[in-house]
């Protein structure tokens, strides 16, 4: 099973992303606040955690950095992060916080499974919806 997380305050885009890897073999985890990123992933060990730039009390730049640093001394398991920017100037931010993968808002199903298939690869990119 393929799992995702997804950390955003807006629930729009939490929507979206639930709706872009709702399939069968799919399960999408859904946190509202940043400081919830870490023990999310430390307890579902997900394939690919999205992170949105405003996250509530910690913002996905923060989230990405946290991640790493955690997976670097071994406290929960390495994973691959998307960020989802607010504008292309924050692209900076992103490779600064060692994402592998960013896009900028608006996004869309489409937009966000290809983005997410060369992450999963091929045997957990998710399946169209």
């Amino acid at each position: 099973m393929t799992k995702i997380l997804v950390a955003a305050e807006a629930s729009w885009i939490r929507d979206q992303v639930t709706t872009a890897f709702t399939g069968v073999g799919q399960e999408v985890i859904e946190v509202r606040r940043g400081q919830d990123v870490r023990g999310a992933v430390a307890e579902h060990a997900p394939d690919l955690v999205v992170l949105d730039m405003q996250i509530a009390n910690m913002g996905g730049v923060a989230c990405a950095i946290d991640l790493r640093m955690e997976a670097a001394e071994w406290r929960i398991p390495a994973t691959k992060i998307l960020l989802l920017l607010d504008r292309e100037a924050d692209r900076f931010l992103a490779t600064r916080a060692d994402a592998d993968a960013e896009l900028v808002k608006p996004i869309d199903a489409g937009i966000l499974r290809r983005s997410a298939k060369p992450l999963l690869g091929p045997a957990t990119a998710p399946a169209p919806a």
